[in-house]
């Protein structure tokens, strides 16, 4: 018998909202700690983020599959086949990271070259691509494993590696940057390395807790014996999902690109801002990601009644929060910016910018939480093209004209913004309210047989 949905979401999302919230605090810190170094180093290391975010997106693919379809048969006490379908996700995610590592270390110099930077933010970006770049091999398992265990139930124990890898990297860059009693200042290399070292702990925990909290025990055997079945079933997820948040990376690059032609100044005011903004993004995030888990759940055992309110319920929680944090930190917008900068034109210009958060994260809520139960039903499909459609036939376009062509810079963009995800997402809603998504349950044969166990 599954708890009461609201019991169950709090349960789940309360978790997934702290180690949200401390990877993107992680990023925040990295931003804050190299502002130290300068300004230009700031705009070095978020040029190189933007690649590696587009990877990470890469190797969201198998991970974001897994999940689904992990749900799902446990939502249809299909358990037996879980342990099946786990080494196999974490085998093809491993050779898959291997192979992006190796190409963000070959190929680091003609990747940042398309961003046009100058000779000495170059470097500096290339250095921390090599090295963060290189053990995304290590982040491809750690999210498999970490997606395995969340649909498991067991979201405090992800929480707690989080904790854990943000204590370590802090550590490291208070280490490389300042220097304390004689240690080596690195600067750059230095919160590159603090990353890399931080992902192999984290490794070593998520393989604890794999055999010890999971119960999943995998030998090496059952590693390379992958079923070719399975594979296509997680990639039949994975791939619709990931190619989503592929094209939508790979829309902010091309924002990326548009912005660095504005100027140095500028660029670092975008990342401080999204910086600021990523706390708001986890609210919806986290109860995204708890909403996916439920609904998983609640189709593999047939009840799509429930999952069809439980995303209302979802969703109303998800906007509420995230307006409250939206004036929370408009209230405290310049001591925020402070916090990174002390330019005046910088402080000025992305204060207005997260003035702009009333309008934009109530959209990009309504995108997120529907979006990840559409994918949580099997429809993941339906989301790529309405992603693919509105980001390049509407949203770029719309950046070049209102950000370069007619000359409104930042706030142009951040006009496109909203657009962008207030279009996206009405859209997921009317999918949503159709109940197209009931036929793309992919365990519909086997959920007879069992209910939900959450």
């Amino acid at each position: 018998m599954s708890p009461p949905k609201k019991m169950a979401l709090f349960a789940i999302t309360w978790p997934l909202f702290i180690e949200s919230s401390l990877q993107m605090f992680m990023r925040t810190a990295d931003t804050f700690m190299v502002s130290k170094v300068s300004d230009a180093a700031v705009a070095s290391v978020g040029v190189s983020n933007q690649l590696i975010l587009f990877t990470f997106l890469l190797l969201q693919v198998v991970s974001a599959g897994t999940a689904i379809v992990i749900s799902q048969y446990l939502g249809a006490g299909k358990t037996e086949d879980v342990k099946r379908f786990a080494a196999g996700a974490i085998a093809l995610n491993f050779v898959f990271g291997l192979v992006v590592s190796i190409g963000m270390v070959s190929f680091s110099r003609p990747l940042l070259g398309l961003f046009g930077l100058q000779p000495d933010l170059l470097e500096q970006a290339r250095v921390y691509l090599v090295i963060v770049g290189g053990a995304l091999f290590m982040q491809a398992v750690n999210l498999t494993i970490s997606a395995i265990t969340q649909v498991h139930g067991f979201t405090r124990y992800t929480m707690m590696v989080s904790i854990g890898m943000n204590l370590l990297n802090l550590t490291g860059n208070y280490l490389f940057i300042f220097g304390p009693g004689g240690f080596p200042k690195l600067g750059v290399p230095g919160v590159a390395i603090s990353a890399a070292i931080s992902q192999c702990v984290a490794l070593a925990a998520y393989c604890v807790i794999l055999r010890k909290v999971v119960r999943l025990h995998i030998g090496w055997k059952q590693f390379l014996k992958c079923r070719k079945e399975d594979l296509k079933k997680i990639l039949a997820i994975g791939i619709p999902t990931g190619s989503n948040q592929l094209s939508y990376s790979a829309s902010q690059l091309v924002t990326t690109y548009f912005i660095t032609s504005l100027g140095a100044e500028l660029l670092s005011t975008r990342i401080y801002t999204q910086n600021i903004m990523y706390f708001i993004m986890v609210l919806a995030i986290s109860l995204g990601r708890g909403t996916m888990i439920i609904i998983g759940r609640l189709v593999g055992a047939g009840e799509k009644e429930a999952a069809y309110r439980q995303l209302y319920r979802s969703l109303r929680l998800s906007m509420l929060l995230c307006l409250c944090a939206v004036t929370v930190i408009v209230t405290f917008r310049e001591r925020l910016l402070g916090l990174f900068t002390q330019e005046a034109d910088i402080i000025s210009l992305g204060a207005a910018l997260l003035c702009l958060g009333f309008i934009l994260e109530p959209g990009r809520c309504l995108n997120i939480v529907i979006g990840e139960a559409l994918r949580a039903s099997g429809d993941a499909r339906f989301i790529v093209i309405t992603g693919v459609l509105a980001i390049w036939g509407l949203c770029i376009p719309l950046t070049y004209l209102l950000g370069l062509h007619f000359g409104y810079g930042l706030i142009g963009i951040w006009i496109v913004f909203i657009i962008d995800e207030w279009v996206r997402g009405l859209i997921l809603l009317y999918r949503w309210r159709s109940r197209a998504w009931e036929s793309k349950v992919l365990v519909k044969a086997e959920s007879k047989s069992a209910s939900a166990a959450m």
